[in-house]
């Protein structure tokens, strides 16, 4: 039950480039605040300062339009609540901390990091069971405190974990969970730098922009007990969490990397949002396709309009368990999402590949093309080994695929003649006049029309498979297609003389 207003954030941390698991995430989150005509908010974490990436933010905010995601605060937008990068809020970060020393529930830890180094190797060697800071400065008294400052060592600030009684909390998907303080860390809330670390900051902005429910991955699910602690020492109320759980590479064996990932029989994955617009995803069967990884309404229903997922999303059709990202059944879905486009929409979006494969198409042109393309394409990207071409002014023409079966090279230059004179006379030149003229010679010629209009292909397309041959022929128009005929006969005449 939503007993107050819907608030929601998808916070990433600008340290890559945006992963499709993170996609998943922002959607899940962006269609809970439009189902419940809530605010869905985009947080730049960006306090992480040795991994930070200055191409990061602009791949996710230009992915993230990409796929329709827009948001209501946040980076371009603003709002209320700003600013929306960790990074302009330090002052903020410093004020809660200084609360929690005040209160002693962090401390100030003047550890050097070849100490907390060596300590770890000395775990490890030790094989303790529970490993982590060892809490050497938890008990410092003030003046100790003091000697160290004053010789100009830097801490970082700690949380001062109960050492005793047990923290739980509730996930949506997975129930309530406990655990024994005696096995959590005094994490650091700040580092030495002054930058929160995502603990303390997550659970302040969270706060502080009346974040309603936190819907975030399930690598954080380890870190709540942490962030509950928190909350508590501050008093706040503690939102509802979702924790979504990972994906698994296509074979099912594992979590999906972070980069291009190989699958089996040696396929090359995608994994990053980008690469999936550049290789011909279109964005409505990418949202689909993620929505129902972790989510269902029921047990056969696959596509789902954009309005759809809004009116039947809900937390409680999430499965805790991960699911297997599987590309066959995303080409499917993408092919059948190409089928549903309006032919000129479909021109639209594929002149830019075209034009990036260095092809100088034209959109009246594709306009004609996307009709006798469209049922043939799985991605954009299928459009140009099929069609290119038609936007090609000179290509290679294979001997091999002018000849036609059971035929040689002399009897199959005798067939592109006569063919060439049916052309050149068709009027008008259409799909309707050129068939059954060109049926009727195959039946005077003693050979199957298929083997007829195999040569005519290999001569007009320079290629064995093709969109529909005669309306090819009428889009390229009379004088190419008779110029591509020539050059046929041209390559068949040195073919029977050598």
């Amino acid at each position: 039950m939503i007993d107050k207003p819907v608030r929601v954030r998808f916070a990433p941390s600008p340290t890559g480039f945006f992963h499709v698991g993170g996609a998943r995430t922002a959607l899940y989150n962006w269609l809970f605040a439009h189902r419940h005509n809530g605010k869905f908010i985009l947080r730049i974490e960006d306090t992480d300062r040795l991994r930070y990436q200055e191409e990061s933010e602009p791949d996710l905010i230009s992915s993230l339009r990409w796929l329709g995601l827009d948001w209501d605060e946040g980076p371009e937008v603003g709002g209320d609540y700003g600013p929306y990068y960790q990074s302009q809020r330090l002052p903020l970060y410093a004020q809660y901390a200084a609360q929690l020393l005040a209160e002693g529930y962090a401390y100030k830890c003047f550890c050097s990091p070849e100490r907390l180094a060596a300590l770890r190797k000395e775990q490890r060697a030790s094989k303790l069971s529970h490993t982590g800071y060892d809490r050497h400065c938890r008990n410092l008294t003030a003046s100790q405190v003091s000697e160290r400052e004053s010789q100009g060592i830097q801490p970082v600030i700690r949380l001062r974990t109960p050492l005793e009684g047990q923290t739980s909390f509730h996930d949506v998907l997975r129930g309530t969970t406990t655990v024994d303080n005696e096995t959590l860390e005094d994490i650091v809330l700040v580092k030495s730098d002054g930058y929160p670390t995502y603990h303390l900051a997550n659970v302040i902005d969270d706060h502080l922009m009346e974040i309603s429910h936190i819907m975030r991955g399930d690598e954080w699910l380890s870190s709540c007990p942490i962030h509950v602690i928190l909350y508590h020492a501050f008093g706040w109320p503690i939102p509802p969490y979702i924790h979504l759980p990972l994906f698994l590479d296509p074979a099912g064996k594992g979590k999906m990397g972070k980069r291009k990932t190989v699958g089996p029989g040696g396929r090359e994955y995608l994994v990053l949002v980008k690469d999936f617009g550049a290789a011909g995803y279109l964005p409505e069967a990418l949202i689909n396709f993620i929505a129902r990884l972790g989510w269902s309404y029921d047990d056969h229903t696959e596509l789902f309009t954009r309005e759809e997922l809004i009116v039947k999303f809900s937390p409680e059709g999430l499965n805790a368990s991960p699911a297997r990202f599987d590309y066959d059944r995303l080409d499917w879905m993408n092919g059948v999402y190409i089928r549903e486009l309006a032919s000129d929409d479909l021109a639209e979006r594929l002149l830019p590949f075209y034009h990036r494969a260095g092809l100088n198409a034209d959109l009246p042109t594709l306009q004609q093309l996307a009709p006798i393309l469209q049922v043939r394409l799985k991605k954009l990207t299928d459009a140009i080994p099929l069609s290119g071409f038609v936007f090609e002014e000179s290509f290679d023409l294979d001997p091999v695929l002018l000849v036609g079966k059971k035929m040689d090279a002399r009897a199959s230059l005798d067939a592109l003649r006569r063919t060439r004179q049916i052309i050149s006379q068709a009027n008008p030149f259409a799909p309707d006049t050129l068939e059954q003229p060109l049926r009727d010679l195959a039946s005077d010629l003693g050979i199957k029309a298929g083997s007829l209009f195999g040569i005519l292909r290999g001569a007009v397309t320079g290629q064995q498979v093709s969109p529909p041959l005669f309306e090819t022929m009428a889009i390229m128009g009379q004088k190419r297609t008779c110029q591509q005929i020539d050059r046929g006969i041209a390559v068949l005449q040195e073919t029977a003389n050598a």
